[in-house]
């Protein structure tokens, strides 16, 4: 019945369902093929396939599950495919050897697109694909590469492309770094999860610094006023407009990073704040905005891609939650600190406010920002 009822939303759901029929059949044979060939051995000695995130911050977090896997298994090579906007992040995640990319946005189902890109690595010799989204089109690609073991949560009806679909009972109270590790290992195991590292090549360090160089002196503080999610994850323009102001005033420079999406916001903060500002947002990369995180002397962020990068590279890292939810998504780098306020009604995990006072991040002030920076920075 679920599986019907997320067809029904399709915009061909019988000739979904009829595919859905003939991928029983497909199944069926590929079990009788790998009864040939003795499933441990395949395991071991063959590559794993992880199925990433198309969010840059879960693909931050994705980098536990690639610590936890070569615990398990040392020297056994790891592959990653995911869409380009979280792809780069693989590349620095250690213990990652090839990254590939599948050509498809953040919601686009692309069925197709999905089926030849598992085609094509039919021949890669994969023994086992671990799947993180949850989403029905995630799955498509190992099941087409006919991959042997194919782990992940079931979800919208697609456990028959999955041959271990896992309860995803603690969905919305366990962490999602959790959550990922977990898929890594023997069901019901409780493996600990080591924080999430990224490395970024001293090259890559060094090129960033010359792209961008700073103008003037002093401890830099970064600025990562978006989150992709929607405005009830961003803390209000003027509230970092006060917050530039008051740390230049303390000596900071100030520098504000995101995607061309959060190009408005770092306008308004600049023109607002009366100080200076560098307005970054959509001149950098993903991996040059790691760059300049990565030199920064304190990152003040939303809960946003960026601030698990920030955290995934051990700044000094103050984390603003407003809808969001500190005990699922939080900092984990060893030098971060939580600002949030309890009301009755956070954590709403909404978009937007579903009273539309913004209350949760209204409560927070420049002041205490400031402060917490300080600390954290020590």
């Amino acid at each position: 019945m679920q599986g019907r009822a997320w067809l029904a939303k399709s915009p061909r759901p019988r000739q979904m369902l009829r595919q859905g029929r003939a991928a029983r059949g497909v199944i069926a044979r590929s079990e009788r093929a790998c009864q040939r060939v003795p499933m441990r051995a395949i395991e071991t000695y063959s590559p794993l396939l992880i199925i990433g995130p198309s969010w840059v911050g879960d693909m931050v977090m994705a980098a536990s599950l690639v610590a936890s896997l070569r615990a398990q298994e040392p020297g056994r090579p790891i592959d990653v495919m995911a869409p380009p906007a979280a792809l780069p992040i693989a590349r620095l995640i250690p213990g990652v050897r090839r990254t590939i990319p599948l050509g498809l946005g953040h919601g686009q189902f692309g069925l197709m697109a999905r089926w030849r890109a598992g085609r094509a690595l039919r021949s890669e010799g994969y023994g086992k694909a671990i799947i993180l989204p949850r989403a029905f089109k995630a799955a498509i690609p190992p099941f087409a590469a006919g991959i042997p073991v194919r782990i992940g949560y079931a979800a919208e009806g697609r456990s028959i492309l999955l041959t271990d679909a896992r309860s995803d009972s603690q969905r919305k109270t366990a962490r999602t770094i959790d959550r990922f590790v977990a898929l890594g290992s023997p069901e019901g195991a409780a493996p600990a999860s080591e924080r999430p590292v990224l490395v970024l090549p001293e090259e890559e360090r060094r090129a960033v610094a010359e792209k961008f160089p700073l103008a003037g002196e002093g401890p830099v503080m970064a600025l990562c006023p978006g989150a992709e999610y929607g405005p009830a994850k961003r803390w209000p323009t003027a509230k970092f407009a006060t917050l530039a102001a008051q740390a230049h005033a303390a000596g900071y420079q100030l520098r504000v990073l995101g995607g061309p999406k959060d190009a408005p916001l770092a306008q308004e903060i600049v023109a607002k704040a009366g100080v200076p500002v560098e307005d970054l947002t959509g001149r950098t990369s993903l991996i040059e905005a790691a760059g300049i995180l990565a030199a920064a002397d304190v990152v003040v962020s939303n809960d946003s891609g960026l601030m698990h990068v920030a955290g995934a590279l051990d700044r000094p890292l103050v984390v603003l939650y407003g809808s969001s939810s500190e005990k699922m998504t939080p900092p984990t780098g060893p030098r971060s600190t939580v600002v949030s306020h309890d009301l009755p009604c956070r954590p709403c995990f909404k978009r937007e406010c579903p009273l539309g006072t913004l209350a949760c991040f209204e409560a927070i002030s420049p002041q205490e920002v400031l402060a917490a920076a300080m600390a954290v920075q020590g």
